[in-house]
């Protein structure tokens, strides 16, 4: 767990990028109804999580920089004892100054009497539109109201700035803290693939091995995952975010699995592909060693002052030349390229970044031009290849076959660290470690 001070740190950076007379406003996610009177586990808004380390639901951080001073605001909901008693503890207005550091704490119930007040002392209001549209016509009708009272001496703010174009770029570098979540998130997610790579055997059915991951996460306290796990065995493998994991595993089947889990709120993602019998055909051998090659010519770019971008690009050379020499295409690389005849076979990108969020925040371009790396990125490597049934010009020895491996990756000053290193990929790695 994070430490307050690392929050304050983060606080005091949005502050200095923020201009003078503003205010920026972040609600927390909302609650969502699973059915019933029953809702789904409450996880807070990643932005919201990043600046104030508070987790409980029905919740705005407010960010006030007026008049040479700086204010935290936290309206949050009441300690109430009758509620706790079925639901556990709150943190309250008391508990949101002394453990979370903030300057204000107010009731939530109080925001529609405070917030026309608090908006009307800046000039410059930062928020993210587009998110929550409930709490975007929330915004709206304070900002109607300061409005309307404008002879009574209220002025609305009259600049909107996406508070993103900030935050997103404060959490693409991770600090020292964040790496080591993110690396404990990807140690639990390697020991738990481990485990369920013994488990992929013919005749198992695709959530028994899901068990074995979720199974490992809650031991390790990494309690939520960062996505819905994807078991795909067989044809399934073929299917990017395939999600129903039901299928009985059967002979000669490769066995996708894409994983990841969160460790305090800091996620991993990672993907092996696994022979089902526990050696690889000739057939998949070839595309699983070809889908490695691609990885190793797209981690060979990952380095500080390379474009994000170039990865992809090394990648899909690979992956044409392959294609071509197993008579899965025809025709000149370069022209195949050009006309990305590739793209049936392999439709994603090479990788994305990792965070917060499974694919955390940043944009991949500046001004136009692909972003270059810099130390603190972590970021995804992943590429893939999946042959559908049925694929025109294919022939039938290759159909269903659907690999796709990743790893995370953490860009360092000497160039890059692999974070899932420990869990074996090569193909006699894989199948010795099956056969043990």
């Amino acid at each position: 767990m994070l430490p307050q001070s690392i929050f304050k740190e983060r606080r005091q950076q949005l502050f200095a990028n923020m201009l003078p007379n503003s205010i920026a406003v972040l609600f927390t996610a909302p609650e969502h109804l699973r059915n019933g009177d029953e809702y789904f586990t409450f996880r807070p808004n990643s932005d919201f999580y990043y600046l104030t380390g508070f987790n409980e639901p029905e919740a705005v951080a407010i960010f006030l920089k007026t008049d040479g001073q700086e204010k935290f605001i936290l309206f949050n909901r009441v300690r109430d004892p009758h509620f706790e008693q079925w639901f556990g503890y709150r943190l309250g207005q008391t508990g949101a100054i002394e453990q979370l550091g903030a300057d204000e704490a107010h009731a939530v119930h109080s925001l529609n009497e405070k917030m026309p007040i608090l908006l009307s002392q800046a000039k410059y209001l930062y928020y993210a539109f587009g998110r929550y549209p409930q709490y975007d016509q929330q915004l709206d009708q304070w900002l109607y109201e300061i409005r309307s009272q404008i002879r009574s001496g209220l002025n609305a703010p009259y600049q909107i700035i996406n508070i993103e174009s900030i935050l997103h770029e404060m959490r693409l570098i991770k600090s020292a803290e964040e790496i080591e979540l993110i690396e404990k998130s990807a140690s639990i997610n390697a020991e738990a693939h481990l485990r369920a790579m013994k488990l992929c055997q013919t005749g198992r059915y695709e959530y028994e091995i899901e068990a074995e991951l979720i199974h490992e996460f809650t031991r390790q306290n990494a309690r939520e995952e960062t996505f819905g796990t994807i078991i795909a065995s067989g044809k399934n493998s073929c299917i990017l975010h395939y999600r129903a994991n039901d299928r009985q595993i059967c002979s000669g089947d490769l066995v996708l699995i894409d994983s990841g889990c969160e460790y305090f709120y800091y996620g991993s993602d990672m993907t092996r592909t696994y022979p089902a019998d526990g050696k690889f055909s000739a057939e998949q051998k070839m595309i699983y060693e070809l889908v490695l090659r691609m990885q190793a010519a797209g981690l060979a770019c990952m380095k500080p002052g390379n474009p994000w971008n170039q990865a992809q690009t090394a990648a899909i050379r690979v992956l044409t030349e392959g294609l071509c020499d197993l008579g899965l295409l025809k025709g000149s690389v370069d022209g195949l390229i050009e006309q990305e005849a590739y793209f049936p076979f392999y439709m994603h990108r090479f990788s994305h970044w990792l965070g917060l969020d499974g694919h955390d925040v940043g944009s991949y371009k500046v001004e136009g031009q692909w972003r270059l790396l810099q130390p603190g990125m972590t970021l995804s490597a992943e590429p893939g290849l999946y042959i559908k049934a049925g694929m025109e010009n294919v022939d039938k020895r290759w159909w269903n076959i659907g690999v796709r491996i990743e790893d995370m990756v953490l860009i360092t000053k000497a160039g890059h660290r692999l974070l899932t290193a420990e869990m074996p990929k090569g193909v006699d790695a894989i199948e010795q470690s099956m056969a043990g």
